[in-house]
């Protein structure tokens, strides 16, 4: 029968949006429908959805959404810009620890316009610059519909790229550099990983206390052009993987203080090289595991360096009683970013391309900026 047979926009549209088959076929119905249950609807919107996990480049698409009601405590906001980061693409495959039920919307920071507001909203008017805070899910879509407290109002004059990626690493990096030990000026951390967003922001962030950085990439070819854009950001120290396969690396810090603090998202080796750099009873936060391979520490490293391992996962800290002051750093690294003090690679993508820019964030065109979908 032809109506056992649902298109896969409607099959989506449903369970997202308590449409029947019937208003989803019926425009007249469904317009009758919507005046009836609100005179404040935001416009139709265009999401990428995923109906199940798996295979991101498998379960998206991009498909039309019907407007939505505006509550009288919601804000419509016209989405500008917003990235896919590694936790979106782990949310929809269905392997990220927190991530909303399917049918869902990916996207989870970004930046937008106010385009309406509901008849009890305070603080918030038509044109302000918005982001969501913390962090919430349905980012990837033209218009997002959400309670005023998800909002907050941000500088008119920040950069829209920057506002759109301002939270999920910029704020790891800062949270970690100030939650696991004291640096003052003239300290030294170590960390892997340097090339991703983090690493960039630890750098800078780091030099603009007068604290010192020494950086692992990985081999790879063109490693010395990296070495130099790291070092124009701030980095003091700069190897590969490759040369510090030597007994005794920190003979290689050229007067550099022995580090205080390590940070690791690589795992595997790239983790042990970190470990090799911290002297007694120092700390390695990990936040990451790219190359999905276990940290390996020698026995030896516990008993006598008392070296101590710990893990940074900025939902968890936004879930805490200092979630309260996310808002204020985010201002913080928004200023640094206005002032050119805090700046990232990043490749604004135009939304009709997603596919495209996920193809990149997958990996499948090998080493890629920051992809940031712009609506």
């Amino acid at each position: 029968m032809a109506s056992a047979v649902r298109p896969p926009a409607l099959r989506a549209l449903k369970p997202l949006f308590n449409f029947t088959l019937h208003d989803a076929l019926n425009p007249r119905a469904q317009t009758l429908s919507l005046r009836a249950f609100s005179s404040a609807m935001s416009p139709p919107s265009k999401a990428v959805v995923y109906e199940q996990h798996g295979p991101p480049d498998s379960v998206t698409r991009v498909i039309n959404l019907p407007p939505v009601e505006v509550k009288e405590n919601d804000v419509c906001v016209k989405m500008l810009a917003s990235p896919i980061n590694p936790s979106d693409i782990n949310r929809i495959e269905g392997v990220y620890p927190v991530r909303p039920q399917v049918p869902a919307v990916g996207g989870y920071e970004g930046v937008g316009e106010v385009h309406s507001v509901g008849s009890a909203v305070k603080g918030l008017s038509p044109g302000d610059l918005v982001i969501p805070s913390p962090p919430s899910s349905g980012m990837w879509q033209t218009y997002v519909v959400k309670d005023q407290s998800v909002w907050y109002k941000i500088n008119k004059d920040s950069p829209v790229e920057y506002a759109a990626t301002v939270t999920v690493n910029p704020l790891t990096a800062l949270r970690m550099l100030e939650d696991f030990t004291t640096l003052k000026s003239g300290d030294t951390v170590v960390q892997n990983g340097a090339t991703s967003i983090v690493g960039q922001c630890i750098i800078q962030l780091a030099k603009n206390r007068g604290i010192h950085s020494v950086n692992i990439i990985r081999d790879r070819a063109g490693s010395d052009e990296v070495k130099e854009k790291l070092k124009k950001l701030g980095a003091d120290q700069v190897f590969t993987e490759s040369e510090l396969q030597v007994k005794d690396v920190k003979g290689l810090l050229a007067g550099i203080p022995e580090p205080a603090l390590g940070f690791n998202c690589v795992g595997g080796n790239a983790a042990s090289l970190v470990l090799k750099f911290l002297g007694r009873g120092r700390t390695m936060v990990t936040y990451g595991g790219m190359s999905k391979k276990p940290i390996t520490v020698s026995t030896s490293y516990f008993i006598f360096k008392d070296l101590s391992l710990r893990g940074f996962w900025l939902q968890s800290w936004m879930s805490t009683e200092k979630a309260a002051e996310c808002r204020v750093l985010i201002d913080h690294l928004l200023d640094l970013a206005r002032e050119r003090k805090l700046k990232y690679e990043m490749e604004l993508v135009p939304f009709d391309n997603f596919h495209t820019a996920l193809d990149k964030a997958l990996g499948k065109q090998g080493s890629q900026p920051k992809q940031v979908i712009k609506f």
